[in-house]
């Protein structure tokens, strides 16, 4: 879950770490269980009828943020026996906070469960050597122990038990949208031009959530391999250790050190550490283009002048009759001419290098939403490719990842590793 594959930039958080527990309660639920160093437990119970969609402002304690979230306190035994020991062959994936273990556990009570009985689960266990740590840990069981969206991955519950730190996630069967745009293999077929346009609608659906008035949260980490996918290909944001609340009252900004992943972070929070929801709006316009390009946002890989995709691509983003240049091959040409342009339109939005002129994530929905509902979408939504027929381009070779420069790249790994991510700049918060 959120793996890394481009360097991340920086380090921080909002939260005070005071240890505290949460206090005890009458109300019936869950047991909030954590354990301290000499092993005593210190417990509290606490239930909510339905998650809250607001989140407290911060900086708050450990102790609140822990005492709010309203999803199970797991035992470090119970996640150890769910994931049968941390297997190898279970790894799911490994990222900058660590690996991510498949398990399973009773749908009611959340015990361990048999492999292949009650629910699946994602379990991230935090690598006490890795570049992120409590900090980021915090953050999400802040965030997403409170907020609730259909296009948000669910936290299930947490462990936070000596130096342990887990968290544990539904699981989601597709994987990252990352491995489908850019792995090879029977398990990542090439996704059809319908499934793109979902992928990226359920995607603004969560980037938009996250910024309006329920949540004021900016996501500022937006990026493929953080967009996962169920069954059914509804994505689903995941990985909330870099999110941050927005602006209040008539501040314009949130002035903090300077994070992300190199490719994706809009120029203007490089440059000052300024960071605003167009900040995020900027991150999946990068996104949007690695869609229609099935092209990665900094790939060293490629001819000189194409390392960076949006500088690669901006030309043709601006010119109708040349879009079709940086379209994926990949597609097999199943795809709306006029759709591709106006999805290419919307992206150049986003990319604006003025903050002020992206449009915000709600109206990106708008437009993706209009997208559909004007039929000018391929027909069918399978992952797979099919005929060319009226109304759609065949493309040519030598546009966007083409078949003639396709060849001669190197073939992308089929592990799911990801390579230690490094600091790049901060700005002092």
């Amino acid at each position: 879950m959120g793996n890394c594959f481009g360097s991340r930039i920086g380090s921080d958080s909002p939260y005070k770490s005071s240890g505290g527990s949460a206090s005890p309660s009458s109300s019936s639920g869950w047991v909030w269980r954590r354990k301290g160093k000499g092993g005593a437990s210190v417990s509290s119970s606490r239930v909510s009828s339905s998650p809250s969609t607001t989140v407290p402002p911060t900086p708050r304690s450990e102790g609140e943020i822990l005492q709010s979230a309203n999803v199970k306190s797991f035992a470090f035994n119970e996640l150890k026996t769910a994931t049968r020991n941390f297997r190898p062959d279970s790894v799911l994936g490994e990222g900058g906070f660590g690996s991510v273990f498949k398990g399973w556990v009773d749908e009611t009570t959340f015990a361990p469960a048999r492999p292949g009985t009650g629910m699946v689960i994602a379990v991230k266990k935090l690598n006490q050597e890795g570049f992120q740590g409590h900090r980021e840990w915090l953050a999400e069981v802040n965030y997403l122990g409170q907020l609730s969206h259909p296009n948000l991955v669910r936290l299930v519950g947490y462990c936070l038990e000596d130096e342990q730190r887990l968290l544990v996630y539904e699981f989601m069967p597709r994987g990252s949208l990352e491995n489908h745009l850019f792995r090879r293999g029977s398990h990542f077929q090439p996704l059809s031009w319908n499934l793109r346009m979902k992928v990226a609608l359920g995607a603004a659906r969560g980037l938009a959530f996250l910024h309006s008035d329920k949540a004021k949260v900016i996501y500022r980490d937006f990026k493929t391999s953080n967009v996962l996918l169920d069954s059914s290909y509804n994505a689903k944001l995941s990985d909330f250790g870099l999110a941050k609340d927005g602006p209040t009252g008539d501040k314009s900004h949130v002035s903090t050190r300077v994070m992300g992943t190199h490719g994706y972070a809009a120029p203007e929070y490089l440059a000052t550490g300024h960071l605003t929801a167009k900040s995020d709006v900027y991150s999946f316009g990068v996104v949007l283009l690695e869609m229609l390009s099935g092209r990665r946002a900094l790939d060293k890989n490629r001819p000189s002048g194409e390392h960076n995709l949006v500088e690669w691509a901006r030309p043709y983003l601006t010119s109708k009759r040349r879009v079709f240049h940086i379209l994926d091959a990949r597609l097999g040409g199943q795809y709306s001419l006029a759709g591709a342009q106006k999805t290419a339109a919307l992206a150049m939005r986003c990319l604006s290098g003025d903050a002020r002129a992206r449009p915000g994530m709600a109206e990106v929905v708008t437009a993706l939403e209009q997208l559909q509902d004007a039929k000018e979408t391929a027909a069918g939504g399978g992952a797979g490719q099919g005929r060319a027929s009226g109304g759609f381009v065949r493309m040519r070779g030598g546009g966007g990842s083409g078949a003639g420069r396709q060849q001669q790249q190197r073939p992308e790994p089929m592990a799911v590793r990801r390579l230690p991510a490094a600091p790049l700049r901060s700005h002092p918060e």
